[in-house]
C-alpha cells in the first residue's frame, strides 16, 4: 500500500508531497526550508458571527501544560495535544498524549492527573504501549472511570489503525493496565453519556482517507453495560453512515432526536468537508446528512441551554471551505488536492452553533488558537452559565504559522471559560 508521501508525489508536484499524517490521520506537508514560517500578510477575518440564544466569550485563558502544579510523574514532551477531561467523583480528570511531535511515535505516552480544584494535579496513571497511542476518551460508569484510547503503529508517514484499548480506575483509586477491546482497526473518536444511556462513536477503515482506495469509511454507534464490551445501540444498525466520513460527534436535543456532525476528509461524489446530521427520537441509528464545505475536525458537539453547539477545527481562508469544488478530477485526486491545500493554511479552533431548521453550522467565535490546535473537550464550569474547554494549540502569542509547519513545533494545552449570556 502507497504511503501519503508516494502516493501524493504522483497526484502533485513532488516538491509538494506530503510527509506525514497527523491526530487523527491528519495530513502534512514536509516543513522544509521552502516552507514559509508565517503569513505574514496576516489570515484574512474570520466568518460573520451568527449567534442564537446566547452571546458566547471567553472570559479566562490558562496554559496547563506544560505549567506548574504538576506531579513529577507526568513530563511534557515538545508536543502536548490529543486529550479529554471529565468530572468524576467530585474531582476534574484529564488524559493527554505527549510525544516528540505531532505524528505517530513509539515514544508517547498518555498521561493521566487529576485535581480537586484544575491548579494543583494528582498522578493517576500513564500508559505506554511502544506504539503510537492517542484519542484518549474518557466514560464514568458504575463507579469507575473508564479511559479509552486507540491504537496506531510508530511509522510518522503512515496512517496505521490497530484497534481501541481501555483502562479502568476502580472505586478505590488503582488503575488497571491497557487491554485491547472491540475489533480490529476501529478507532474510538467519542465517548459520551447523553440521557443515562453510554454512546460511543467509532469509525472503521480509516486507512482508506490517505491510501486514495476509494474504499469507504464506516461510522458506527455503540453503546456498553460494563466498559468493555461495545454493542450497537440500535441491534438493527450498528453503522450509521458509510462513505468519506470518519470523526463524528452528536448531542441529543429535549425532544429525544439528535443533530450530529461527521469529519468527510476522504469524500463522496456529492462532496467533501463535513456532513450535518439528524436522527429522529426513538430512531438514533437511521441518519440523513447533508454536505458542509468546511471540514470540522476533532468535532465536539454539545448541547447548552437550548443551543446545540460544535468546537472544531477552522481553516483560515477567505471562504474557510475544505472542498474547493475541482469535480473536474477524480475524488483521489480531490482529496489530494484538497489535503495539499488545507495543510498549508493557517488554523483556529473555532465554536459553531447549529441551525436545525436550515440543516447547517454558523459561525460563533474563535478560541485563542493558532498553528497546530483544536483537540476540545468539555466540562462544566463554576456557574451555570460557563463551560470550561480544554484544548491544545502552539503558542497563542506566537505566530500564526501555516498548520504544517505548528505541528513539527511544540503545542500546549490551555484551558479556557467561557460565558453564555442569553441574549
Amino acid at each position: 500500500m502507497p504511503t501519503i508521501r508516494s502516493t501524493l508525489a504522483i497526484l502533485l508536484p513532488a516538491s509538494l508531497a506530503l510527509a506525514a499524517c497527523g491526530d487523527d490521520g491528519d495530513a502534512t506537508v514536509d516543513a522544509g526550508a521552502d516552507a514559509p514560517p508565517r503569513i505574514d500578510a496576516g489570515p484574512p477575518a474570520p466568518p460573520l458571527a451568527e449567534p442564537g440564544r446566547h452571546d458566547v466569550t471567553v472570559v479566562d485563558t490558562r496554559q496547563m501544560i506544560p505549567g506548574d502544579g504538576l506531579p513529577p510523574e507526568t513530563p511534557a514532551q515538545t508536543s502536548n495535544n490529543n486529550l479529554d477531561v471529565i468530572r468524576h467523583d467530585g474531582r476534574v480528570f484529564l488524559a493527554w498524549r505527549t510525544g516528540p511531535d505531532h505524528f505517530a511515535s513509539a515514544e508517547t505516552r498518555i498521561h493521566v492527573i487529576s485535581s480537586d480544584d484544575e491548579t494543583t494535579w494528582r498522578f493517576e496513571a500513564t500508559f505506554f504501549l511502544d506504539r503510537d497511542l492517542r484519542e484518549p476518551r474518557f466514560l464514568s460508569l458504575g463507579g469507575s472511570l473508564f479511559l479509552y484510547v486507540s491504537r496506531l503503529g510508530t511509522s510518522s508517514i503512515t496512517f496505521e489503525p490497530q484497534g481501541i484499548s481501555v483502562a479502568e480506575r476502580h472505586a478505590d483509586g488503582t488503575w488497571t493496565g491497557l487491554e485491547e477491546i472491540f475489533d480490529p482497526g476501529w478507532l474510538l473518536w467519542r465517548a459520551r453519556t447523553e440521557a443515562g444511556t453510554p454512546m460511543l462513536l467509532a469509525y472503521l477503515g480509516g486507512e482508506h482517507i490517505y491510501d486514495f482506495s476509494g474504499l469507504p469509511i464506516s461510522v458506527g454507534l455503540f453503546t456498553t453495560a460494563d466498559g468493555r464490551t461495545l454493542t450497537p445501540l440500535d441491534p438493527a444498525r450498528a453503522v450509521v453512515w458509510m462513505g468519506g466520513g470518519s470523526e463524528t460527534d452528536l448531542a441529543l436535543q429535549p425532544d429525544g432526536s439528535l443533530l450530529g456532525v461527521i469529519r468527510n476528509e476522504a469524500g463522496e461524489a456529492t462532496g467533501f468537508g463535513s456532513k450535518v446530521c439528524q436522527a429522529p427520537a426513538g430512531d438514533l441509528a437511521r441518519w440523513t446528512c447533508v454536505d458542509d464545505p468546511r471540514k470540522y475536525d476533532s468535532p465536539l458537539v454539545f448541547y447548552h441551554d437550548g443551543e446545540t453547539y460544535l468546537l472544531a477545527r477552522r481553516n483560515v481562508t477567505e471562504t474557510g471551505n475544505y472542498d474547493l469544488m475541482r469535480r473536474h478530477l477524480t475524488i483521489p485526486q480531490q482529496e489530494g488536492d484538497y489535503q495539499l491545500d488545507y495543510v498549508r493554511q493557517p488554523k483556529r479552533c473555532a465554536l459553531w452553533r447549529f441551525v436545525p431548521a436550515e440543516q447547517r453550522i454558523a459561525f460563533i467565535l474563535d478560541l485563542p488558537s493558532r498553528g497546530d490546535t483544536c483537540f476540545p473537550a468539555l466540562i462544566t464550569g463554576a456557574t451555570a452559565d460557563e463551560l470550561v474547554v480544554y484544548n491544545y494549540s502552539s503558542d497563542i502569542d506566537g505566530s500564526d504559522v501555516w498548520w504544517n509547519v505548528g505541528q513539527v513545533g511544540p503545542t500546549f494545552i490551555y484551558r479556557h471559560v467561557l460565558r453564555f449570556t442569553v441574549r
